[in-house]
C-alpha cells in the first residue's frame, strides 16, 4: 500500500510579523516626531500620537514603555538621521580648507531644510536635556561629528594649513551655533532687525559670513591669542579626566 507523504506544519511568518512590527514601530516614531515638534512634550498627548500613526495607545507602550521613552526615541532618531546625512557627505580630508566649508555648508543647510529638529531640540531644552540625558546613543552621533572635524584639523594642521592648538569639539560647537541660532531665532530675528532673514539672498550671505568666519579662526597665518591658550589649559585641567579626554 501507497504510504502518504505525512502532513507538514505550516511554517511561522515570523518574517511578515516582525515586518508589521517594525512597521508600526515606524509610523508612531513619524507621527510622535510630528505632534511632538507641534505641541511640544507636554502637549504631544500619548492620544494624539496614536491618532495621528492610526494605531492604539497601548502599540505606544508596548514599543516604548511610556510617553518618556518614545520621546527620548524621537530625539535619538533626529540626531541619527543628521549623523547618517552627514556620514555620506563625500569629504577628502586632504583638502582641510574645502573639507572643512563642506561640513559648514551641510550643518547650517541641515538645520534650514529640517526645522523640526531645531524645533525638537528646543523643546528638550526647555527641559535641561532631561529626557537626551537618559539615552546613550545621542553622545555616539555627536562623538561622530567630532570626529569628523577633528580629523579635517588634523589634516590642515600636518600641511602648515591651519593652526595647531585647535579642539575640535570647539570649532563643531562654533559652526553647530551659528547655524543653530540663525534658524531656531529666524522669526523674531527678522522682526527685531526689520530684515528678511529666510530670503535667498540672506540666507547665502550668512552662510559665506560664517563659512570666512571659521575659516579665519582655523587658518595658521592668524596671529594666535596665547592669552586663550593660557585660559585653555586653566580651563582643562579644572575638568575631570574623562572630560578632558573628550575634548581633547
Amino acid at each position: 500500500m501507497e504510504r502518504k507523504p505525512a502532513a507538514t506544519k505550516p511554517q511561522r511568518r515570523t518574517g511578515v510579523r516582525e515586518a508589521a512590527a517594525q512597521a508600526t514601530r515606524d509610523s508612531i516614531l513619524k507621527s510622535a516626531t510630528k505632534v511632538f515638534a507641534k505641541y511640544g512634550y507636554d502637549g504631544g498627548s500619548v492620544e494624539k500620537i496614536s491618532k495621528a500613526a492610526k494605531s492604539y495607545d497601548r502599540m505606544i507602550y508596548y514599543y516604548f514603555g511610556s510617553k518618556e521613552g518614545l520621546f527620548i526615541a524621537v530625539l535619538e532618531g533626529i540626531y541619527k538621521r543628521m549623523d547618517d546625512a552627514e556620514a555620506a557627505i563625500a569629504l577628502d580630508a586632504s583638502r582641510p580648507v574645502e573639507a572643512l566649508t563642506e561640513v559648514i555648508r551641510f550643518v547650517l543647510g541641515y538645520y534650514r531644510k529640517n526645522p523640526e529638529f531645531v524645533t525638537l531640540l528646543n523643546t528638550e531644552n526647555l527641559h535641561k536635556g532631561r529626557h537626551i540625558s537618559k539615552s546613550l546613543r545621542a553622545r555616539e552621533y555627536s562623538s561622530r561629528a567630532v570626529a569628523i572635524i577633528a580629523e579635517i584639523l588634523a589634516s590642515g594642521t600636518a600641511q602648515g594649513l591651519f593652526r595647531s592648538n585647535l579642539i575640535a569639539r570647539d570649532i563643531y560647537l562654533l559652526i553647530a551655533s551659528t547655524g543653530y541660532f540663525y534658524t531656531s531665532n529666524r522669526h523674531t530675528l527678522t522682526a527685531f532687525l526689520g530684515e528678511p532673514l529666510e530670503s535667498p539672498e540672506a540666507i547665502t550671505h550668512w552662510e559665506d559670513f560664517v563659512i570666512e568666519t571659521v575659516l579665519r579662526t582655523v587658518r595658521a597665518d592668524e596671529a594666535p591669542d596665547n592669552s586663550h591658550d593660557e585660559d585653555n589649559t586653566k580651563w582643562q585641567k579644572s575638568q575631570p579626566a574623562a572630560s578632558r579626554a573628550k575634548s581633547s
